[in-house]
């Protein structure tokens, strides 16, 4: 057990938040020991980014000084500059003439005082995060299925208890390695372009073309009908929409399927009749089968499938889908959403603005409506009429953002770009002002994992001199704008608890105290004396009837499909040493050494058609740019795809922006390419 010299407290990186603890090591520098009162790592278990986490506070490239073009500045001078370039851009060019782009890993208090801060002291609609690449399919379709996106509607220690578990798109092997440790007596059904290493564990890998996984649930779900294994009382009792659906399947016969998505119908049949013969069973997706232009459509059919089952809203059973970023569920509920306000609220509700308004003592008029989402919001910057500043908190749209170059562009056009940032990203690269800010073991504040468990981030090292956290950084920009703000972590969860009591994601009833004692609670909890919500679905839905939809949804093909000049398709991903952009794992000497740079894996038959050898550098072009890699020749991808890991620049530059019309999701999974070996 760790002593009184450590501090417990949680990873950096993914959704599981993995609890360990940080205390001092050998030579002066510091220790991680995983936690075992942590469910999601309670085998003590972390993966290497994890393990080397310390070298994140440690590393010689940290951020120490404010920095005004380039020169380092005091912080009075930066924050005095920033507000009055906010100010003169407002009063010439109105309000949404300044944007906020914020992040799936800021806390819960950050992620609420940054939503707070631009309807407020800004005054803009004009604010979305990078979660709107990351889980905003899955939201959508949750919400209009259960009325309710809690992304993991039971515990993570549900999953021990399954007999088939089905992953539509998801690598956790990879991307969240202990994770797997909770599917150990599953038989895993794995649907991917890829053999990754996730399906290399799974008892049968289906492996459609990119951009058919709609297909595939669509053809499931005409096979559990044909087959006579829909759950017809659980359907009758629970649902609201089947016939609809019934009806919009018959179309989908599984040799059509077989003949769009390349699956044959034999594993197809498999697969539905493991899920349907399984005592408990869940349906699990992720962004191979969310970030698409059709992702919420996609997750609808799958969710379709799980419905069919009876499996959502049952003990044991269910849907969920796989969050990736360290906070992607808690910084999608608390404002921070081009749509929405604290709570999980909309922002066009009425209700809603009147309650939200009250906390923070304004009108509910003087609150602005709905803004642009993310990739809108980016290809809007610098234009006549989109935003002339940008401030931005805990992201690298240079590195993360589909068609990557444009966005660099638009970033290159504004009038102002003020970046928070731990290190020189390469968007800081780019910023007028960059404000050094804290990270994880340097702050406190709470975190909601993938499961919907709200967690304590607790300070464990003091901050280097010179650094600020991001909630001072707003603090001090809302003073100077005639407003006052906590930068306090609990007073402004304080404030979050009254702004979301009565929302869907109610946090209410959570204290810090509660959370130390429990080790985490699950919202909604509307009372401190109330258990919280661990399985919230399984009395009834959150919809007005408590019955869970059933959505029609039809498959399209791609927004971009191959030609003769682009005849290969790009699928991006992971890798189990890096994490997102990168900016902070490809600063930790031990990841740089197992993961060193970017690479094209392609299938020995495209690579001898191309004359393409092991180790060759190739030149990628899509219609939107081009970049070079090391070719990996693998027949772990299908011979009619290349695989690009994202977290080096370069993979975005091809990526297709496409956007789903729901949620606005990119087409990150699918776009069409030429690969060529680099004369």
């Amino acid at each position: 057990m760790p002593g009184s010299d450590v501090t417990r407290t949680h990873c950096p990186y993914c959704a599981l938040q993995c609890g360990m603890a940080v205390g001092p090591g050998t030579g002066g520098g510091l220790a991680i020991t995983p936690r075992t009162d942590i469910p999601a790592n309670a085998s003590g278990a972390l993966c290497q980014k994890g393990w080397t986490a310390g070298e994140l506070l440690t590393n010689g490239e940290r951020l120490t000084a404010p920095l005004l073009y380039g020169e380092p500045v005091a912080w009075e001078t930066a924050l005095d500059y920033v507000a009055a370039r906010l100010s003169a851009l407002r009063a010439e060019h109105g309000p949404d003439a300044v944007a906020v782009f914020g992040g799936g890993g800021l806390t819960n208090e950050k992620a609420y005082a940054l939503g707070k801060f631009a309807r407020v002291a800004l005054g803009t609609s004009q604010i979305d995060y990078n979660g709107r690449f990351c889980m905003s399919s899955a939201a959508a379709a949750s919400t209009r299925a259960f009325g309710m996106d809690r992304g993991m509607p039971f515990p993570i220690t549900d999953l021990a208890g399954a007999d088939v578990v089905l992953l539509a798109g998801v690598n956790v092997a990879e991307t969240m390695p202990p994770f797997l440790r909770h599917l150990s007596g599953a038989r895993l059904i794995v649907i991917d372009p890829r053999r990754t290493r996730t399906a290399k564990e799974a008892w049968l890998h289906l492996q459609p073309a990119p951009g058919t996984d709609l297909a595939l649930a669509l053809g499931m779900s005409h096979l559990a009908i044909a087959d006579e294994l829909v759950d017809e009382t659980y359907v009758a009792a629970r649902t609201a929409g089947f016939e609809e659906v019934r009806t919009s399947l018959a179309g989908w016969w599984p040799e059509r399927v077989e003949r769009i998505t390349g699956v044959p119908v034999h594993q197809m049949r498999q697969a539905v009749r493991a899920l349907a013969a399984a005592g408990n069973a869940y349906v699990l997706t992720g962004r191979g089968a969310e970030q698409h232009a059709k992702g919420t459509d996609t997750v609808s059919a799958f969710i379709n499938l799980a419905l069919a089952l009876g499996l959502p809203g049952t003990y044991g059973s269910g849907y969920g889908c796989v969050t990736g970023q360290g906070n992607g569920q808690g910084g999608r509920e608390h404002g921070q959403k081009a749509d929405q306000l604290p709570g999980y609220r909309r922002i066009d509700d009425p209700a809603a603005r009147e309650h939200v308004a009250a906390v923070w003592g304004v009108r509910p008029g003087d609150l602005p409506g709905p803004g642009r989402p993310a990739y809108e919001l980016l290809d809007a910057l610098g234009t006549p009429e989109g935003p002339r500043a940008l401030l931005l908190f805990g992201s690298n749209p240079v590195i993360s953002a589909p068609a990557a170059e444009r966005v660099a562009e638009r970033i290159g056009a504004l009038d102002l770009l003020v970046a928070c940032d731990v290190v020189m990203s390469e968007t800081a690269v780019l910023a007028d002002v960059v404000f050094p800010v804290t990270q994880w073991a340097e702050e406190s504040g709470t975190m909601t994992n993938l499961e919907g468990r709200v967690l304590l981030r607790r300070r464990a090292v003091d901050p280097p001199a010179g650094v600020r956290s991001d909630l001072d950084v707003i603090a001090g920009l809302a003073a100077r704008l005639g407003h006052r703000f906590d930068n306090e972590p609990a007073a402004v969860f304080d404030e979050l608890r009254r702004a979301s009591a009565g929302g869907l994601a109610d946090y209410s009833g959570i204290t810090y105290e509660r959370i130390a004692a429990e080790t985490g609670v699950f919202w909604p909890c509307p009372s401190e004396g109330h258990p919280g919500t661990p399985r919230p679905f399984l009395d009834s839905f959150a919809t007005p009837d408590g019955r869970a939809r059933f959505v029609p949804v039809q498959h399209r093909p791609p927004a971009e499909e191959t030609d003769e000049d682009h005849p290969v398709y790009l699928t991006t991903g992971r890798v189990l040493a890096q994490y997102q952009s990168g900016a902070q794992t490809r600063r930790i000497a031990p990841l740089v050494q197992a993961a060193p740079e970017p690479f094209a894996e392609l299938h020995p038959d495209l690579a001898e058609q191309l004359g393409i050898a092991q180790g060759d550098v190739v030149r990628i072009s899509s219609r939107r740019g081009e970049t070079k890699a090391v070719a990996r020749i693998s027949e772990a991808i299908r011979s009619d795809t290349v695989f690009m890991p994202f977290h080096w620049e370069g993979a975005n530059r091809l990526t297709n922006p496409a956007l789903d019309p729901v949620s606005g999701m990119p087409e990150f999974k699918v776009c069409a390419v030429r690969v060529e070996r680099d004369s």
